[in-house]
C-alpha cells in the first residue's frame, strides 16, 4: 500500500516514548501484577496473576460489562457494565471492587490529556457524555449523529483533537478536545466496521482497525482523510503499540460481524505485527486450532500480549518475541477488553490502556 504525505507537522519523537519497558509511575508502585478480564455474557470481571496465570478471583459487576479502564491517574480501574448504567471502581492495590457509580450507558471510558474529564463513549445513545471524574456529574452530552455505535478513540500527537470510531455507520468523527464538539467526519464506506483506533509512534497517521474488511485504514495526522490501507486478516478488531514504538500489534477475531460467534476453529483468528515505518506487515501470528483474539494489552515489560478470546471463553497470552502462544486460560463466555495493570506510562487516556 501506499501512504500519502501530511501537512501535519510530525513529532520530533516517539509519542510512546514514556510507555516504554519498565517506565512505571509512582502511582502503580502498590498495584499487584494483575489481568482483569471482563465477560460479557455473565457481567463478571476475572482476575488472573500474571506471574503464575492462575485465576484467583471473579466477582459480578453488572449487565454487559464491555471494558476495565485505569484512571488516569492510575490510581484506580474502572469495569464498565453498560447495560446496568454502572462503573464499578477496581482497587489494584488489591484486585478487589468497590461501590458501584451511576454512570449512564458507558461501553468505553477515555480521560482528557489533562485529566480533568471523563469522556464517556455511551454507544447505544450515540452521544459522547462528558463528566467530573471526580464527582461522576454529567457535565454535558455531545450527540454523535449521523456516526452511530461510538465506541472507541485516541488522540493527535499534539493532543489538540481526538477521533472516535462509529462501529454501526462506518465512519470516523474528529472531536475538538477544548470544545468537546464534533468538527470532521471520515465516510469509510457502507460496509465498513471500524473498531479500535490509536495513534502510530510518530504520530504521524492514525490506524484504524477494520472488522468487516479484513484490515486497517490509515488516517491522516490531521484527521481528515484516508491515506491508505493494511491488509491484516478477517475480523481486524485491537490495535496494541510494541514498547519500543517499532511495532504495532493487530488482533484479528478470525470472523467479520456477519460470520457468527460460535467457538472458534482451526484457520481462524491471528495477530498481525505492522512496522508503522513502512505500514507493510511484517509476521502473522496464528493461532493452533483457532481462536478470536479481542481486546487487550502488552505487558509491562513488552514480553506478552494478553488478549481476551472472544468467543471461546479464553484468554491468550503470545510472546511477542515470536509470537508463541504461552498460555490459554479458561474465563467465563464472552471476554472481551481485558485490562494487563500496571502498565508504563505517566497518564491513562482511557480504554484498556491508552497511555502517554
Amino acid at each position: 500500500m501506499t501512504t500519502a504525505p501530511t501537512t501535519a507537522p510530525r513529532p520530533t519523537q516517539n509519542v510512546y516514548s514514556r510507555t516504554g519497558s519498565g517506565d512505571l509511575s509512582p502511582a502503580v508502585a502498590g498495584a499487584k501484577p494483575y489481568v482483569y478480564v471482563p465477560s460479557n455474557d455473565t457481567g463478571t470481571v476475572t482476575v488472573i496473576d500474571q506471574t503464575s496465570l492462575q485465576v484467583i478471583d471473579n466477582y459480578r459487576v453488572g449487565k454487559l460489562v464491555q471494558h476495565v479502564v485505569p484512571s488516569w491517574d492510575l490510581t484506580t480501574l474502572y469495569a464498565l457494565a453498560s447495560d446496568s448504567n454502572r462503573l464499578v471502581p477496581i482497587d489494584p492495590a488489591t484486585g478487589k471492587p468497590g461501590k458501584a457509580i451511576n454512570v449512564e450507558a458507558p461501553y468505553n471510558l477515555y480521560f482528557s490529556p489533562d485529566g480533568t474529564q471523563a469522556i464517556v463513549m455511551a454507544e447505544r445513545r450515540n452521544s459522547i457524555d462528558i463528566y467530573d471524574p471526580h464527582t461522576w456529574k454529567k457535565v454535558k452530552s455531545v450527540p454523535t449523529k449521523p456516526c452511530v455505535g461510538n465506541n472507541h478513540a485516541d488522540w493527535s500527537g499534539d493532543l489538540s483533537f481526538f477521533l472516535v470510531t462509529c462501529e454501526f455507520s462506518g465512519q470516523i468523527v474528529k472531536v475538538d478536545a477544548t470544545t468537546d464538539q464534533i468538527v470532521g467526519q471520515i465516510d469509510l464506506g457502507p460496509q465498513a466496521m471500524p473498531q479500535d483506533l490509536r495513534l502510530a509512534p510518530d504520530g504521524s497517521k492514525f490506524y484504524v482497525a477494520d472488522m468487516n474488511s479484513a484490515g486497517v485504514w490509515v488516517i491522516d495526522a490531521l484527521g481528515t482523510r484516508v491515506i491508505g490501507k493494511i491488509a491484516t486478516d478477517v475480523g481486524a478488531h485491537g490495535i496494541y503499540p510494541s514498547r519500543d514504538g517499532r511495532l504495532m500489534y493487530v488482533s484479528n477475531r478470525g470472523r467479520a460481524d456477519a460470520d457468527g460467534t460460535g467457538p472458534s476453529h482451526d484457520g481462524q483468528g491471528s495477530i498481525s505485527v505492522i512496522d508503522p515505518t513502512t505500514d507493510q506487515v511484517m509476521s502473522t501470528w496464528h493461532i493452533p486450532g483457532g481462536g478470536s483474539p479481542d481486546m487487550g494489552g502488552v505487558s509491562a515489560d513488552g514480553t506478552q500480549l494478553w488478549l481476551s478470546g472472544r468467543y471461546d471463553s479464553v484468554v491468550y497470552v503470545f510472546s511477542t518475541g515470536d509470537g508463541s502462544l504461552l498460555a490459554k486460560i479458561a474465563v467465563p463466555r464472552g471476554p472481551h477488553g481485558l485490562c494487563i495493570f500496571p502498565q508504563p506510562g505517566r497518564f491513562s487516556l482511557g480504554h484498556t490502556g491508552n497511555y502517554r
